[in-house]
């Protein structure tokens, strides 16, 4: 194997390791143990305070995750794959969740802040592929390290320069009214697939 490639592989293994236990965990693979309102065993495990700023410059908390289902998402402007295609299923989804999507919403935590201020996010998700009324996040490294270790996320900045690239995970994090986990909806999943999984959540997690 060449060595130079060696890096790449170790984080892409660890990614999967970790998106891979959490989706066993939630419910997404068979085995897990889960709740009516959620999966109990790692309700605890995903998420909590954070201080960020939002697209707008406004400073925001996990408040915000409150009275609506949530998508939390982490990613990056410059990312030329996995953010771009998630979101756009993200917003597809919202479309296919009819009346539901009055109580649903997404939230695009920025894992590269160095790059992404709020103002490059208000225009990256202005796409109209993206969901409508999508929340971008950004902070101090800081303020991105601790949020994305709330949430069990792995990013690592490769390469130098200004068109380095970061690693990231791809799992999108399902949150509760409460603004607790509810469960993982994976990387690669349909529109129509996500769509009944937020929809079977609703449904057994009560109205927002």
């Amino acid at each position: 194997m060449n060595r130079k490639f060696a890096p790449w592989l170790l984080v892409a293994l660890a990614a999967l390791a970790f998106a891979g236990l959490l989706a066993w965990r939630s419910g997404v693979l068979p085995g897990a143990t889960s709740s009516a309102s959620g999966p109990a065993t790692t309700a605890s495990a995903v998420g909590g305070p954070f201080q960020l700023v939002d697209q707008d410059g406004h400073p925001v908390d996990q408040s915000l995750l409150q009275h609506k289902w949530t998508a939390v998402f982490f990613g990056y402007t410059f990312c030329p794959d996995v953010c771009p295609t998630t979101l756009q299923t993200l917003g597809v989804t919202q479309q296919k969740l009819g009346p539901l999507a009055k109580d649903f919403q997404v939230v695009f935590v920025s894992v590269d802040p160095a790059r992404d201020t709020p103002a490059k996010l208000k225009s990256y998700l202005s796409s109209d592929a993206f969901p409508k009324g999508t929340i971008g996040l950004t902070g101090t490294p800081a303020q991105v390290a601790a949020v994305a270790k709330a949430y069990g996320v792995f990013y690592a900045k490769d390469g130098a320069g200004p068109d380095y690239a970061v690693s990231h995970s791809s799992a999108i994090y399902l949150m509760n009214p409460k603004g607790q986990f509810d469960s993982v909806l994976a990387y690669g999943m349909t529109p129509d697939e996500t769509r009944d999984q937020i929809a079977r959540a609703m449904r057994q997690g009560g109205a927002a």
